[in-house]
């Protein structure tokens, strides 16, 4: 169970956060890099986290025309992360383009390409949020609409919250990989996230990877607190 948790290193600087992945080392299959940690410490951050041995999750959510999202996603590929997200709203180019991109720089490095996921809609998003941004479609439909582009596109997956996995497998189906973040324990406060789910939910809904932030990393033990979440998961509490 434990490889399909990744917890998000949302902190300050470089020894933080591999200090907090090595007391979690039991407890996390992989670490997610955001934009956070990644403005602070730059892509050393992911090579010293791979160097220890962890897996990471390179979350900056390229959107861009294609030719600078090629060339961004080469440019993760070099950090050595497993899996690298996209938004799905920069189109099937900048998509095409980042798959074609990936997968040559990897067979170039001699290693296997990390796996290319597509963001669907932002899980700090309300449907009436959604409406704002100029989009008439429910977030479910949106949610569907860009998965389905994201696979014909050749990503592996998307992002996207537990709530639209249905959704989303009935369009792409089973082999379809979805991440979902947004992951609140029945013990954890749901803080700026809007359309969350307890980590049982997900799993039951069928979710492939849950990442953790908070919940975890903010707790007064963070072990204890990813202790608390297999616990969870396991039936335990």
């Amino acid at each position: 169970m434990r490889e399909r948790i990744i917890v998000a290193l949302d902190v300050e600087n470089e020894h933080e956060a591999l200090a907090l992945a090595d007391q979690l080392r039991d407890y996390a299959g992989a670490f997610k890099v955001g934009l956070q940690l990644y403005g602070r410490a730059g892509p050393q951050i992911v090579r010293s986290l791979t160097e220890d041995g962890h897996k990471v999750f390179l979350d900056l959510k390229f959107h861009d025309i294609p030719n600078t999202v090629g060339r961004a996603a080469e440019a993760a590929v070099d950090t050595g992360a497993f899996m690298i997200n996209f938004h799905a709203a920069g189109g099937r180019r900048m998509l095409e383009a980042a798959v074609k991109a990936a997968g040559n720089r990897a067979k170039l490095l001699n290693r296997p390409a990390p796996l290319l996921i597509g963001v669907t809609v932002l899980t700090s998003l309300s449907g009436e949020e959604l409406l704002e941004t100029g989009l008439s479609r429910t977030v479910e439909e949106q949610v569907a609409a860009l998965a389905c582009l994201c696979q014909e596109a050749g990503l592996d997956g998307v992002v996207a919250s537990a709530r639209e996995i249905p959704v989303i497998r009935k369009a792409c189906g089973r082999n379809f990989l979805v991440v979902t973040p947004g992951i609140r324990p029945v013990w954890a406060a749901d803080n700026d996230q809007r359309r969350v789910v307890t980590p049982k939910e997900a799993l039951k809904l069928g979710a492939d990877y849950l990442v953790v932030g908070r919940p975890i990393t903010a707790a007064p033990s963070p072990r204890e607190a990813a202790a608390r979440l297999l616990a969870e998961l396991a039936g335990e509490i």
